[in-house]
């Protein structure tokens, strides 16, 4: 039997993605301040309403899952179908400590003693290695989650590298330690309309802009 052959114009013509709308509403799946008014400076020239979790009373969740995608989808999740809703896991990866904390950047920073000092033991982890290297990323996935139940995820990153001591007091988490490539000033010395077009965050939401917004 001859398998029926598909170009891949016809392949992208049937695949038909659910969309965001004008004056819609979408729930953003955080209680980072941070976090939340990056999506909203991100969203703010698309005419969509933005909430939180805290707005409609959904509390934290926990992040037990083993992967920035697996978290960003638990979270989404905890947004009932009534609402669109988005969410992210991001997070600092160092090449030289193996991808850490990764997953695990905002609950390091919690064990440390909050963001400077966990920055601090960064450093001094990469220091004592044998062949010091300042490399990282941030990586970053967002999920949406659809009234549907339909669930889409998107990823980022953006490499540089670390720098000791830290500078500025723009941005939030690791941004104060972390030079993107072909920049010569931390996230945190960046003023935040810089900041969140050349991120992590920015190049995940872009995909997501493409494949969910008409005419974006």
């Amino acid at each position: 039997m001859q398998r029926k052959k598909f170009s891949r114009s016809k392949r992208k013509q049937s695949i038909s993605l659910e969309k965001i709308f004008k004056n819609q509403q979408v729930v953003i799946a955080s209680h980072n301040p941070g976090k939340v008014n990056e999506f909203k400076s991100l969203f703010s020239k698309y005419d969509i309403r933005i909430l939180t979790s805290s707005d409609i009373n959904i509390s934290d969740v926990e992040e037990v899952g083993r992967s920035f995608r697996k978290n960003a989808l638990i979270k989404v999740q905890s947004i009932p179908n009534d609402f669109i809703g988005i969410s992210d896991d991001s997070g600092l990866c160092v090449k030289s400590l193996a991808g850490k904390p990764g997953i695990y950047s905002a609950r390091f920073s919690k064990k440390c003693g909050g963001w400077y000092k966990a920055m601090e033991k960064i450093y001094e982890e990469i220091k004592i290695q044998k062949r010091p290297d300042f490399s990282a990323k941030f990586f970053c996935v967002i999920a949406i989650k659809f009234k549907n139940g339909k669930i889409y995820t998107y990823s980022g990153e953006v490499k540089g590298t670390l720098k000791w001591p830290p500078s500025g007091k723009n941005g939030f988490g690791y941004d104060p330690f972390f030079i993107p490539k072909n920049f010569n000033h931390t996230f945190g010395e960046m003023q935040h309309s810089t900041k969140i077009f050349n991120d992590h965050r920015y190049v995940a939401f872009r995909k997501l802009i493409k494949a969910h917004l008409p005419c974006s």
